[in-house]
């Protein structure tokens, strides 16, 4: 099954899940504003997307800009300040069974609905 973690607010994130819906694919929304996903669960979803954790961060975020940008993290403590503020996290993202992609530009998508 396909999923989306999916900001309902975020302009990116209603083009994602307008695409897919738009490509007749079954899927599921995540909503991670309001569940996030817990430690493990997005060290998952980093494996898939093949990604660092700082690499799916929002640094246009004024939380980014105020308290993280410049500072030097490990690995870990990255994931728990994604996990703890999820409004960092980049969206959308699109998760199949064993790969996962960022879903801007939109036709990113396709890598993972083929």
């Amino acid at each position: 099954m396909i999923k989306i973690y999916h900001n309902s607010q975020c302009k990116k994130s209603r083009a994602g899940l307008e695409y897919l819906k738009n490509k007749g694919i079954e899927f599921e929304i995540v909503e991670y504003m309001k569940d996030p996903p817990t430690e493990e669960e997005f060290e998952k979803l980093l494996m898939k997307l093949n990604a660092k954790p700082e690499e799916m961060v929002r640094i246009q975020e004024d939380y980014f800009k105020k308290k993280l940008k410049g500072k030097k993290f490990l690995e870990h403590e990255w994931i728990k300040i994604i996990v703890q503020n999820p409004r960092l996290l980049k969206r959308p993202i699109v998760e199949a069974q064993y790969k996962a992609v960022w879903g801007d530009p939109v036709e990113n998508i396709d890598l993972v609905i083929k």
